[in-house]
């Protein structure tokens, strides 16, 4: 018999080739296609860097101008869907609706089901566009506000905003948006994104693989960290109470939101400019005690668990970053979502370029031989 070796969630396995994104958790590097993702978020869009994940190559100025026209010209819902978001429950959780929503999108498409991969960046490229809609329409129909069609003069990050608060962003909060899209667009085979590439790897449409990697996303072991790390920010009244507060959960051998990752061993390197922005944005917007816990609480853990590798991530700073934006707490995951859309696409264009169906093996560890036992003897 051959032996056979079992990795349970998949660790160390290597699935796929990507020439997306590039990660060594030793030394806390993230590039994509090469490019060290500090000097994407400090000089890169969110829009020049889809096209840099979506074409292994930075765009020429005209090839970028002309990826924003039409990333722009996507922005409207299909018609009749912010009738359909309206007449959702507005106790709906965000992240349910996004999933629901994204799907819908399908039946709007004349041909859903279309998979070579022209079409089917097409069709990414619609998601992409139309899904901050689909978020900032449910928000607003829940605070029984007017619907705020979207303006194709905006970047994607500035319509964004505009589309949920009803007025034009500030530079500040403009940018501090378009660097969290960029910081959370790829991340190597995460498991939204191998979700995405199992459902591409059967031939289904690109909407199934997006609303399946929304799913996956919404588990708290994946996207909600830094939900998490705003409820323990709340939870905390000063910046001197910081000490007192991380001890006394170190001690009770607690998980400190937003700290620690599976891949990294070092500092995250997405964490890194997050941080240089939130303490703007905190300031700016009157929320320096709220960056001024983080900090505190970053330079405990630092002390007491860099020796293990223990440090922030992508998470902790976000955290503060949205909150400064003026976005709820149920609307955090949903962001992440709305850039990982572009590595999803990416990923899932990449599938479909060199296509092979999953099929891993499973190792049985029942019995083997037993009798069936009737009805009347059990």
């Amino acid at each position: 018999m051959t032996a056979t070796m079992t990795s349970k969630g998949l660790e160390g396995i290597v699935a796929a080739e990507t020439r997306m994104s590039f990660i060594d958790g030793e030394k806390g590097v993230l590039e994509y296609v090469g490019i060290a993702i500090d000097d994407l978020a400090r000089n890169s869009s969110f829009e020049e860097t889809v096209f840099l994940l979506w074409n292994q190559r930075l765009p020429s100025r005209s090839e970028l101008d002309a990826f924003c026209k039409d990333l722009r010209a996507r922005y409207e819902l299909p018609a009749g869907m912010e009738q359909r978001i309206a007449s959702l429950p507005k106790e709906a959780q965000p992240m349910h609706m996004l999933r629901t929503m994204v799907s819908s999108l399908g039946m709007f498409d004349p041909s859903p089901n279309a998979v070579d991969v022209p079409t089917a960046r097409q069709k990414a490229l619609n998601i992409l566009a139309q899904a901050p809609a689909i978020v900032a329409a449910f928000d607003r129909s829940r605070r029984n506000l007017p619907y705020v069609k979207p303006d194709p003069s905006l970047s994607f990050a500035a319509n964004f905003l505009y589309m949920l608060n009803g007025q034009k962003p500030t530079p500040t909060m403009e940018r501090a948006f378009d660097a969290c899209m960029i910081l959370h667009a790829d991340h190597g085979l995460n498991n939204s994104t191998f979700t995405a590439r199992v459902i591409a790897s059967t031939l289904s449409d690109v909407y199934s693989a997006i609303t399946g990697a929304i799913g996956s996303l919404r588990g708290p072991l994946h996207g909600g960290a830094n939900e998490d790390v705003m409820r323990m920010l709340a939870e905390i009244p000063s910046a001197a109470d910081c000490e007192r507060f991380i001890q006394e959960k170190l001690a009770k051998k607690a998980k400190i939101s937003g700290f620690g990752h599976r891949v990294y061993k070092s500092y995250d390197p997405r964490a890194t400019y997050l941080k240089t922005l939130a303490k703007q944005l905190a300031a700016d917007t009157g929320n320096q005690d709220l960056y001024e816990k983080s900090s505190a609480i970053e330079r405990v853990m630092l002390r007491e668990k860099a020796a293990k590798g223990i440090y922030p991530n992508v998470d902790f700073y976000s955290a503060t970053t949205y909150h400064c934006i003026g976005l709820k707490l149920d609307l955090f995951t949903p962001m992440f979502a709305l850039s990982r859309i572009a590595g999803w696409a990416g990923h899932v264009l990449e599938q479909l370029g060199d296509n092979r169906l999953f099929r891993p093996d499973a190792e049985y560890v029942g019995p083997h031989g037993v009798a069936y036992v009737s009805m009347s003897e059990r």
